[in-house]
């Protein structure tokens, strides 16, 4: 039990520390939809005790209604425009953890903002993994298309300042990964044997 303790103590300075050397800057998770960028962005967020904002329900807010009606109604160059506005609005804000659309960073603006704004995060999944988490979704307009996007997006998610691994295991995990290479990132943690 003391051994926990100790423990906790030792990831909660970990944690207090990784926020304070992000200082202003936000930690911006980016990869394919179906990646885990939610799910793992709200426990990151609960970890380090800073805000999880999903980029995607901040722009159906915006918009007043949902992203697939937003691609039907004005397309997708509409989209992605309003998309880039409320990113960069988002990362004015922080240190907190945003997910970010799968598209978001194809857009060379919202690459520079993130650069210089946060530090990027790419949950980097598998197809087989992908078609998995997204083959009952209906509120992604370009769902059916992951196979043919996928090769596009990787080498522009591969710029991205950190890369982790998403994969069928829990989400805490993945967590866990994405805390200790923040911190190497950051140069709060050595290099272990």
């Amino acid at each position: 039990m003391a051994d926990s303790a100790i423990q906790k103590a030792a990831e909660n300075g970990l944690e207090s520390a990784i926020v304070r050397a992000l200082g202003r800057r936000s930690i911006v998770l980016v990869g394919m939809m179906g990646a885990g960028k939610s799910s793992v962005g709200r426990r990151l967020a609960g970890r380090l005790g800073v805000d999880f904002v999903d980029a995607d329900t901040e722009i159906e807010s915006a918009a007043g209604m949902s992203i697939p009606e937003i691609f039907a109604k004005h397309g997708e160059g509409y989209f992605r425009s309003g998309e880039a506005r409320v990113i960069a609005r988002l990362l004015d804000h922080g240190p907190r953890v945003l997910a970010t659309g799968g598209g978001s960073i194809m857009n060379q603006a919202t690459r520079d903002l993130i650069q210089i704004k946060g530090i990027s995060v790419w949950l980097k999944a598998d197809l087989e993994v992908l078609l998995k988490r997204t083959k009952r979704r209906n509120d992604r307009p370009l769902v059916e298309q992951i196979k043919d996007l996928l090769p596009q997006r990787e080498p522009v998610y591969a710029l991205s300042d950190i890369i982790v691994q998403s994969r069928d295991e829990p989400h805490d995990s993945i967590v866990e990964e994405v805390v200790a290479k923040l911190a190497k990132s950051l140069n709060l943690a050595e290099d272990k044997p």
